[in-house]
Formats: structure tokens, C-alpha cells, sequence
């Protein structure tokens, strides 16, 4: 049966929606993070590292790695799930006032693709609201689960004033085969300066118990840094 000339229109803009939808996840690919992509995964022109997690706060972990920073005496960025600011939103609160920066990673940890849009933008603006009512800042940068960017995504970020950050070293310490110095030495090797690391403060998305392998990894992770001369410190100061 042949198209209406009036269905070929709405088919077009169908087409379009999806196209600019889809198409920014082409931004995921390591090999395209390079000029004009360079921020987009966290690359910065300063001697410093980015020190971020993903998918907390988490009451059996989280404390756990504020108090190693402490120990430290680094401060890093913190992507949380609004779920679980939602659940504990008191830990979400210590974040703060321990000195960290909390930023967005989502309501829930579920593929952006795999969503329309508008439940993105929502998705977005809910985990913005969650973090300001617990701890009483306002998020400055956004991350999507799995680091796969969507049209709705950037949407969404561009209208709550996020800037999306990527990362540009990981340590696959989400698997549970990841060891303290598996992790550390996976991001040393693909770490330089101004590079961001993406680690996992919970294990709820990951492995159970496998967040202990980043936990563990951290003061060698550090001392490399700082042996090489660069500072860690949280994507505020990154740029």
C-alpha cells in the first residue's frame, strides 16, 4: 500500500527524533575522545587528575572510601544515583560536608537508550531535585549510566546547567575478578595528566563486594599521582 503524502512528513520527523536521540552515543568511542571531545571525557590541559566514582551513596561502602580520602587528604566527585539519595539521605549530606562534590548520574541506573527522552529529562531533573533537598548543594556536571550519552541526555543536562564528563581511565573494578592492584594498575597505565578516573564507591550496579578492589586501590593510585606531580582533586578544580 502506497505512503500518504501526509504520513511521509510525521515519518521524516520520527526519523529525525530518533537520529538526534541516538546519534550522540557515537561520543562513547575512546578513539573520539580526542580534540574537540577531549572535555567531554574529562581530559583537562592541567597537571591534575579527576578523581570521580559512580552509583552511591551506599551505607555498606560509602564511608568506607570518605574515610580512606580523608586519610589521603583528597577530595574527589561523587556521581550518585538519586535512588540512593533518596534512601540515605543523610550519607548523600555527609558527602558535602566532608568536603566532596556531588554531581548527577541518574534516578536509577538504566540505559539511556534504551528510554525515550522525555523519561531521560525527567530521570535528570529528579536526581538534580534529590541531591539539593539532601544536601543542600546545587550538581554542576552529569554523567549517564554506562558513559553512553543520548540526545535526551544532553537535553536534559543542558537544561538543569550539567556539564557531561566522561572519564578517560577505569579500572574495571566493577567485575569480580578486580583486585586492589588490577584496578590501580589498569588506570596507571591508561592515566596522564589531566586525566579523569572513573571508580565505583557500591557495588549495587556491580559485582557484589567488588567495590573493595577500588577501595584498596586508592593509596596506590594516589602515590603514583602525586610521584608523577599531579594534584587529585575533584572536576572543579579540574578545569
Amino acid at each position: 500500500m502506497p505512503v500518504s503524502r501526509a504520513a511521509r512528513p510525521a515519518g521524516s520527523l520520527l526519523l529525525a527524533a530518533a537520529a538526534a536521540h541516538y546519534l550522540p552515543s557515537v561520543a562513547t568511542v575512546p578513539a573520539l575522545h580526542r580534540g574537540p571531545l577531549a572535555g567531554l571525557a574529562g581530559q583537562s590541559p592541567r597537571r591534575h587528575v579527576a578523581l570521580t566514582f559512580d552509583d552511591g551513596p551506599d551505607p555498606a561502602s560509602t564511608p568506607q572510601f570518605l574515610d580512606a580520602l580523608d586519610r589521603l587528604d583528597v577530595r574527589a566527585t561523587f556521581f550518585v544515583l538519586g535512588c540512593q539519595v533518596g534512601a540515605h539521605p543523610g550519607l548523600a549530606r555527609e558527602l558535602a560536608v566532608r568536603g566532596h562534590e556531588i554531581a548527577v548520574h541518574g534516578l536509577r541506573h538504566r540505559p539511556h537508550l534504551l528510554r525515550s527522552p522525555w523519561a531521560v529529562q525527567r530521570d535528570v531533573a529528579d536526581t538534580v531535585r534529590l541531591v539539593e533537598r539532601a544536601a543542600g548543594t546545587r550538581p554542576a556536571f552529569w554523567r549517564p549510566p554506562n558513559g553512553v550519552i543520548s540526545g535526551g541526555g544532553l537535553v536534559a543536562a543542558r537544561r538543569q546547567r550539567l556539564r557531561p564528563v566522561l572519564w578517560t581511565a577505569d579500572g574495571r573494578d566493577w567485575t569480580a575478578r578486580a583486585t586492589p592492584e588490577s584496578v590501580s594498575d589498569r588506570v596507571l597505565q591508561r592515566l596522564g595528566p589531566g586525566g579523569t578516573v572513573l571508580l565505583h564507591d557500591s557495588d549495587i550496579t556491580s559485582a557484589p563486594g567488588s567495590w573493595r578492589s577500588a577501595l584498596g586501590a586508592l593509596p596506590a593510585l594516589i602515590d603514583a599521582c602525586r610521584a608523577a606531580g599531579w594534584a587529585v582533586g575533584p572536576l572543579h578544580e579540574h578545569w
